[in-house]
Formats: C-alpha cells, structure tokens, sequence
C-alpha cells in the first residue's frame, strides 16, 4: 500500500493514477476528498498533515509514503509512518529549500525530518509547476490578460505530471534512498513566453501585462506567508544560477527528457477559455 497525501492537487491526482495503472494499491489522502476524486479502488481518508492523529489512520498498512510540506509538525508525521510500518518517506519540497533556506526554511524543517526518520526516504526539490500559471485562468478567459512581475526572467518550470512520475518511480523502485532530486522542465521560459505559448494554444491573442515588484506582492501576500513571498519574488526577479539552470534528475529518474511548458498549456487550455 501507498499513501499519497494531498491526493487531489496538481501533482497528487496525477501521481494516484500512475500508481493505479502500475498495479499498486493506493490511499489518497487530502483534506476534503471523496471517492468522486480518485480511481475506483483508491481507498479514500479524509485526513490534513496539520493534525497528525488524522494521519495515522491513513498510513496503517501502508509501506511507503508520498507527503507534502504541510502543518507545523513534521517531525510528528514522520514519527507516525514509523509507528504504522512504514518502509520508505517520500517528500515534495521545493527547490528554494536548498537555494534560499532562510525563506524556505519551512521547507528544510520537513527535509530535516524525513533525513532524520531512520526509514528510506528521497526528496524530491521542484522547481516552479507549470500549474502555477493557472493563476492567470480567470483573466485569460475573462480579459485575454495575463499579468506577472519580471516579464522577461526566464526559469525553467516544471510539469507536474512530470514531477508525479518521478513521484511514483522512487515510491515503486529501489535505488532512491538518500536522494535529493531537483525537478524542472527542459529550458528557462519566461513569464511572456508563458502568455504566449497560452495564446498559440488558444488560437487568440493573450495580452502580457507586466506587473511592478510591489504589485506581486500585494497579489502573492493574499495567500503566502511573507517570507516565502520574498524569497519567491527572488528567485521570479534574481534567480541565481543554480535557480536558473536546468536539472537532470527527471531524466535520470524516468529516463526520458521533461515536457516543455507548451506541452503543459496545450493539455490544460480548457481552464483558459
């Protein structure tokens, strides 16, 4: 059995269906999930990694675990896997956790934890999703807008459905013990090469509107705390090389190259129209 906690997000609903057509019996776990959410035959808890006693029921008989950064007790999550049985932790961090660690230090806290569990365990440090861009949904389908700061900063964003394919491999296989993987996509793309790769998937002219540094971060405030807001309009506005350069870990992992940002406007556009 695998756990897959939040099970319903970009990377967790993709990362259920590998682990279920590989054959695995899975529980997907998020906050408010039902059957409706996942494959027939996913055994579904309702549990939040915040309150850890709402996790345990969900790692019994489980021999691996999928976790996010989440809660405020992470030492306590991995002390409840090690109490089901649990063999081997999975963590979806970021890649900040490494390159800017005061602002991520939220992040390091939950990697420290798995690194210090006693069970096997990989991290996995992604880079920014493609998904992100689903910010813009509404004022794409609304006004044809897509606005951002730092229009012409390139980074090399990740697909999720990449970063749950690397998921599922090092939950299924072995060979991935005490790895840190960083995950981006093939090639830095910037937030006005994004609109357009939007519009070209469309078919219609989506305008670029460049947000001031001040403006993003009234926007990125509504619903991140500040020190991860600082450290993300850093790494939007100055990456550093390490930010900027592109990993080879999702190929060495599914011994494919990653998909392009194309791919991924492409295969969502329906949530821009």
């Amino acid at each position: 059995m695998i756990v897959v906690t939040g099970a319903t997000g970009n990377v967790g609903r993709t990362l259920v269906r590998l682990l279920v057509e590989a054959g695995e019996r899975v529980t997907a776990v998020a906050r408010r999930i039902t059957e409706a959410d996942v494959p027939p035959g996913v055994r579904v808890v309702a549990a939040d990694l915040g309150d850890v006693e709402s996790l345990r029921p969900a790692l019994e008989g489980a021999e691996a675990a999928f976790l996010l950064v989440a809660g405020e007790d992470p030492q306590g999550i991995a002390g409840a896997a090690e109490a089901a049985g649990v063999r081997r932790l999975v963590l979806l961090s970021s890649q900040g956790a490494g390159t800017r660690p005061q602002a991520y230090g939220h992040a390091g806290r939950f990697e420290a934890a798995v690194r210090e569990s006693g069970l096997e365990w990989t991290i996995l440090r992604s880079g920014g999703l493609a998904s992100n861009a689903l910010a813009w949904a509404e004022p794409v389908r609304l006004h044809r807008t897509a606005a951002a700061p730092f229009g012409d900063v390139g980074l090399p964003f990740v697909d999720p459905d990449d970063v749950a394919a690397v998921g599922a491999a090092v939950l299924r296989e072995d060979g991935h013990d005490g790895a840190t993987y960083t995950l981006t996509g093939p090639a830095a793309v910037t937030p006005r090469e994004r609109a357009a790769a939007l519009a070209a998937a469309l078919g219609e002219a989506v305008r670029f509107a460049e947000q001031t540094r001040e403006e993003a971060h009234a926007q990125m405030a509504q619903f991140m705390p500040l020190p991860v807001v600082e450290g993300t309009l850093a790494i939007l506005g100055e990456p550093t090389p390490d930010e900027r350069r592109v990993s080879p870990d999702v190929d060495r992992v599914l011994g494919r190259a990653p998909r392009a940002f194309d791919e991924w406007a492409a295969r969502n556009i329906a949530a821009f129209r």
